[in-house]
């Protein structure tokens, strides 16, 4: 369903404006079955409109996705609030995992957008930054409370969610619930009190560029 936030800031006409709505929900659709690589043709078929309308709608794919997927961002900047206001620490902490595991299992787009850097657009990532400072605080909460392992950081978050995209590609249609048993191990794993090393730190800027590596494989640097 095309909310407010999918219309153009300024007028348009209604056939323009009935045009971007369904390609927004075009895209929101085809994102969401194949991933943020979907055809940009078959999104408008799908829509019924030519080339021509969407590119003038949207120039580049980045502007596409960005008008697809801010209000789902927000979702994910609310929960992490949500996290963060959670009495135990590590409820707080896995359930926010969780909630973007499950995210990323009910949309392909999500699940591939959550790993990649989109630029470009200042609410986007803002809202980015407000669920990473906050999460940041949720993971400080956690080890303070010796219920997280010392050794965790912020951006592994990623890179766990970089593994589940990846499974949830390759089991969508035969084991759709394999994220789950994953997300489950890598969070047992996590509990404070473990003796197990984690290995070398990987390091924000790798997983930066890791994310700027997808978003140029997608088509949205």
């Amino acid at each position: 369903m095309t909310t407010a936030r999918d219309v153009a800031k300024g007028p348009l006409r209604s056939d323009a404006a009935h045009n971007r709505g369904a390609i927004i929900d075009a895209s929101r659709s085809l994102f969401g079955e194949r991933g943020l690589e979907a055809p940009l043709d078959q999104i408008a078929r799908l829509a019924g409109v030519g080339n021509a309308t969407l590119y003038r709608h949207f120039p580049t794919r980045c502007s596409l996705v960005v008008a697809v997927f801010t209000d789902t961002l927000e979702d994910v900047a609310d929960a992490a609030r949500q996290a963060l206001e959670n009495a135990d620490p590590w409820e707080g902490f896995a359930s926010y995992v969780t909630f973007l595991g499950q995210m990323q299992a009910t949309n392909r787009g999500l699940a591939d957008l959550l790993t990649t850097s989109i630029t470009g657009s200042a609410e986007l990532e803002q809202l980015r930054s407000e669920a990473y400072v906050d999460f940041v605080r949720i993971v400080d909460r956690a080890k303070d409370a010796g219920v997280l392992r010392a050794d965790f950081q912020p951006e592994d978050l990623t890179l766990i969610l970089m593994a589940n995209a990846g499974l949830i590609h390759r089991t969508a249609d035969t084991v759709p619930s394999a994220w789950r048993r994953l997300l489950n191990c890598t969070l047992a794993g996590l509990r404070g009190g473990s003796d197990a090393t984690l290995g070398p730190v990987v390091g924000e800027p790798a997983v930066r560029r890791a994310m700027a590596d997808q978003a140029r494989l997608f088509g949205v640097h």
